[in-house]
């Protein structure tokens, strides 16, 4: 009778959610590549090693400074000599600057996701970017459908804990994806890194706690958080590794908080200004169950793109439907360019693809040493491209051979080269942006902005060029024109107020370099003055504003993709908005014009929208 009554007692404290006592480790933001990252970690996984009490570490992200195969290959390395298990998620540190397009962290990881349970809690990570693009940051599209699938074989009433590198807020662009499956179920705390810092938020309800940065910064050492499940709450306390430096900073109950009972009353995107511009309608959506980070290309009746999936595929014009697939073996951040009957594209599996266009058949491929990231230029025959194994090749679209090979690059391409006067120009993430004779690949010059610092690269914009020089933008906030011929820096400037970034484009007449800049403005410069001159500054206000994705023009309109997925259309004349129109809230690739009244937009939770509207006066 005793021992029923015993086992009726394990079983009420089970099921109310009385789990037995545990303790693990919480690590974030280790910034391996960081001078004293790699140092930061070693100690603390020696201290988390002799601390018997700690089952298992989570790792939130931001593993490494530039997601590059070293960091990663060094940050696995120190990883592994835990003598516990361990279960790491990517942040936009590692996907965002990554030389493999995030390809490397699931080969070395294993997943950027993980799912496990400990004594009645289940725990679920998804990973976050934005891959391959400068913006807020978002949680890859194939994470939301895996966690959908993983917490739907969840029971109901099992506690969940949840972990992302971002808070669950606006700064995720696709935040209520996640939210919203996460309230479906029994999820009581949500822990994140991203803000170097230990701090408590609260959102939609639910928890959600913000741990320091492992590195040591401005202090002689670094830190994590010991997590204490026990009665129904989470204990934080901070450990200095191999110290007895301890801080106990947080108290968190643990409760069911029976969301699926509650009417949700939390702000979403809003989608209002759709209704005020009813000249656009959509013709038809794709949606895709992966990230799409590639701009859209046209052959005859076929819209073609591809995916994080490594799928290269065909849409038709009429009704939107996959006509064709081609499979890959890396995700795919190349944007296709279609040349007579082929479509080339390249995969972060080293290989660039020429296809026919018509039915997605291979006719040949290059193999590459690493990830191409960079998108393809094809002109006379010619396809000319960048890796991230430090070369730019030509080739022929014949048969893919060979035709020469620059092997000078610093870092890796990920923009399309401008062909201008018979010279390529692009940049990448190696601080250096070049110009090479298209017939030989010889160089003719190169620059550099003078940072050692790599985010500063002129590497996502897409170059422009009219009256004799090459425009660019970079992070560094800087506007340069360029001697064409020369590289003869003719003017280079940041304003205050005209804060530009990676977007530009350039009028039809040649006659304007449109830029968007980081305040939400849209102004167009003088491509002939001989000194930086604002000619136009459209009337347009947008919130702040980091989408790298090139500004594009069709006869009398210009084209901007945003980080919120408003695509808006502009008059080239004066600047009056013609049209918005919101797709998504998440980046938007490209948006491509296919006639007087009618564009493609890509947005990267892997929606594609045909829009047509009214011709404007």
């Amino acid at each position: 009778m005793r021992f029923k009554l015993v086992v009726l007692i394990c079983l009420f404290l089970k099921f109310d959610g009385f789990a037995q006592p545990f303790k693990f480790a919480h690590v974030t933001d280790t910034h391996i590549g960081n001078v004293t990252g790699a140092d930061d970690l070693r100690r603390t996984v020696r201290d988390i090693n002799r601390n018997s009490e700690l089952k298992f570490v989570i790792v939130s992200g931001d593993v490494t400074e530039f997601g590059s195969d070293e960091e990663l290959k060094l940050a696995k390395q120190i990883l592994d000599s835990l003598n516990k298990p361990y279960y790491v998620t990517p942040g936009n540190h590692d996907t965002n600057w990554s030389e493999s397009g995030g390809n490397s962290f699931l080969t070395t990881f294993k997943s950027g996701t993980f799912t496990f349970t400990y004594n009645g809690y289940r725990f679920v990570g998804t990973g976050s970017g934005p891959y391959m693009r400068m913006g807020p940051g978002q949680i890859p599209r194939e994470d939301i459908v895996w966690l959908d699938s993983v917490l739907n074989t969840v029971k109901d009433r099992t506690p969940i804990i949840y972990v992302n590198h971002y808070p669950q807020d606006s700064s995720l662009n696709n935040w209520y994806s996640a939210i919203d499956i996460l309230k479906k179920k029994n999820t009581q705390l949500m822990l994140c890194g991203h803000g170097h810092q230990n701090k408590k938020y609260e959102f939609e309800g639910i928890p959600n706690v913000m741990g320091r940065s492992n590195l040591r910064a401005k202090d002689t050492v670094g830190g994590y958080n010991i997590i204490t499940i026990a009665n129904n709450e989470a204990t934080f306390t901070t450990q200095k590794p191999l110290t007895d430096i301890k801080e106990t900073w947080l108290s968190v109950t643990l409760k069911d908080h029976a969301f699926h009972l509650q009417p949700s009353n939390y702000p979403r995107p809003n989608f209002a200004v759709n209704k005020q511009y009813p000249q656009v309608k959509v013709k038809w959506e794709f949606q895709d169950d992966s990230d799409l980070g590639v701009g859209i290309a046209q052959f005859k009746h076929l819209f073609i793109s591809a995916n994080t999936k490594g799928e290269v595929y065909a849409l038709t014009k009429t009704k939107g439907k996959q006509q064709w697939k081609f499979q890959t073996q890396g995700k795919i951040y190349s944007t296709p360019y279609v040349y007579q009957n082929s479509v080339l594209i390249g995969s972060t599996d080293g290989y660039l693809y020429c296809l026919n266009a018509k039915t997605g058949n291979l006719e040949w491929k290059y193999k590459t040493a690493r990830a191409i990231l960079g998108s393809p230029l094809v002109v006379d025959g010619m396809v000319y491209f960048g890796s991230s194994d430090g070369h730019f090749r030509a080739l022929s679209i014949a048969d893919g051979g060979l035709i020469w090979d620059y092997k000078e690059v610093k870092g890796f391409v990920v923009t399309k080269p401008l062909l201008y006067q018979g010279k390529l120009y692009f940049g990448s993430w190696g601080n250096y942006f070049y110009a090479l004779d298209a017939k030989t690949g010889k160089e003719a010059w190169k620059w550099t902005n003078g940072s050692a610092n790599r985010m500063y690269s002129p590497a996502a914009c897409w170059p422009v060029a009219a009256n004799g020089k090459v425009f660019i933008v970079a992070p560094d906030r800087y506007m340069t024109a360029f001697d064409a011929e020369s590289g003869k820096v003719i003017w280079r400037e940041t304003l205050a107020n005209n804060r530009v970034r990676e977007s530009i484009g350039l009028s039809d007449d040649e006659q304007l370099v449109y830029a968007k800049t980081m305040d939400g403005k849209i102004i167009g410069v003088s491509t002939a003055a001989e000194n930086f001159k604002v000619s136009w500054e459209s009337p347009l206000q947008l919130p702040y504003e980091l989408n790298p994705a090139a500004i594009t023009t069709y006869k009398n309109q210009v084209f901007i993709p945003t980080h919120s997925g408003l695509a808006v259309a502009l008059n080239q004349k004066d600047g009056a908005v013609i049209w918005k129109h919101k797709t998504s809230n998440c980046l938007i690739n490209t948006i491509k014009p296919i006639s007087n009244n009618a564009v493609m937009v890509s947005t990267m939770d892997g929606k594609i929208s045909y829009l047509k509207y009214k011709q404007h006066d």
